[in-house]
């Protein structure tokens, strides 16, 4: 079954999973980084503070990732959404109009927890455990909501500020959500929840993956991306400079890396139901490898493009993949559970990855043995999950 009839027999449910992934733009840095300066002076803080503050609040909702992101196995996801979005909704009132910096930060801090957090968590849990054989195409179409609002969201945003303060601008944002949001959750096809609520007292009975090793030796390899990929983010400057390149390269590379997700997330989807998430684990982060060896080898413009197409093609396929393979060790019915303990420590590494590169900045390390130690961590966690895929494998496709 291809995408063209995946669509036409389940676009409800993908609809859902798409907007949520869509809604999840809200919290994510990129867009909160383009409202940086005003809710700083809105705040009354320095953007140092801002700074720890945002460092703060994201750690902060990955431990409440921990705690609150399995209930999507017992709790409908209907009423999953309607608690993130009212959550969500809140947080943005208090981060536009509270005139106190703390209840602010507050604010901030649900933004982050439910949009960086809960709706890629709602989104991916959906098409992941909803969907059997065409599960990887499904997954490649939902990531694409995120990809939507990367692409259109910022030059509409920068267009609007024109006419609009930041805070109408969150309000008019929020306000076209809830009305994509509310036929949805009025008339849209939502499943059951999956299993009963824990009785409490009653011992666990689902997976526990800091338990588990299988989890530590997959967690450096479906991390590789986040860690990597924000480190080149946050100091694009100092990247583009070592490597004799520019900030006008930069930004159309990432235009560039863009575009790349796309095929990333339809091929890989593909690929996944084709060939299952096993064999393409042991793959998909090669082009972001073979970015890596130029950069370092290179440097110049090449580079930088090289980093950011190979890198949208890697990050396209991930989610597909890694999501995929969750289900495949640990069960559809204990998604919610194993993708909130990955998405929880995703948020505590891409919160400590900015902190570590400016660390070793800071000591005078160079940017291009930053490079190499990345290519090093790729391949660490690469021949460290070598073990479980293997033993997977020979489980059949």
């Amino acid at each position: 079954m291809g995408y063209r009839t995946l669509l036409r027999d389940h676009r409800g449910l993908l609809g859902i999973a798409f907007l949520a992934m869509f809604t999840s733009s809200l919290g994510q840095s990129y867009f909160i980084g383009l409202f940086q300066a005003p809710i700083s002076e809105h705040l009354d803080l320095t953007a140092g503070q801002f700074g720890t503050a945002y460092a703060l609040v994201t750690l902060v909702a990955g431990f409440a990732m921990l705690r609150l992101g399995p209930s999507i196995d017992w709790v409908s996801p209907r009423r999953f959404a309607m608690i993130v979005l009212t959550a969500l909704t809140g947080g943005v009132l208090l981060l536009t109009l509270s005139p106190w910096w703390g209840l602010g930060v507050l604010g901030l801090g649900l933004i982050r927890l439910c949009g960086q957090g809960m709706m890629p968590h709602l989104g991916n849990t959906l098409a992941g455990r909803e969907f059997t054989t065409m599960r990887g195409r499904a997954l490649g179409l939902v990531s694409m909501g995120l990809m939507f609002g990367e692409t259109l969201l910022p030059p509409l945003m920068a267009a609007l500020l024109v006419w609009l303060g930041w805070r109408e601008l969150w309000w008019l944002f929020a306000l076209v959500l809830a009305g994509l949001w509310a036929p949805l959750l009025l008339h849209g096809p939502w499943p059951m929840a999956p299993g009963k609520r824990p009785v409490r007292g009653q011992r666990h009975q689902g997976p526990r993956p800091f338990r588990d090793p299988t989890f530590w030796k997959l967690l450096p390899l479906l991390m590789t991306l986040p860690i990597t990929m924000t480190g080149l983010f946050i100091y694009q400057a100092v990247m583009t400079r070592e490597l004799g390149s520019s900030l006008g390269v930069y930004a159309l590379a990432l235009a560039g890396l863009g575009l790349a997700k796309l095929p990333g997330a339809l091929l890989g989807g593909r690929w996944v139901d084709r060939l299952g998430p096993v064999r393409l684990a042991r793959f998909y982060l090669l082009p972001f490898a073979l970015a890596l060896v130029i950069a370092i080898a290179f440097g110049g413009h090449l580079g930088v493009w090289a980093l950011m197409i190979g890198g949208g093609l890697a990050i396209g396929s991930q989610e597909s993949i890694a999501t995929s393979l969750l289900v495949r060790i640990w069960g559809a019915e204990h998604l919610g559970s194993v993708r909130a303990t990955l998405s929880a420590c995703m948020v505590f590494a891409t919160g400590l990855a900015p902190a570590v590169l400016g660390l070793a900045l800071d000591l005078g390390v160079g940017f291009t043995s930053i490079l190499a130690g990345m290519l090093a961590f790729l391949v660490g966690g690469w021949w460290l999950a070598q073990g479980v895929l293997a033993s997977q494998a020979t489980r059949g496709a």
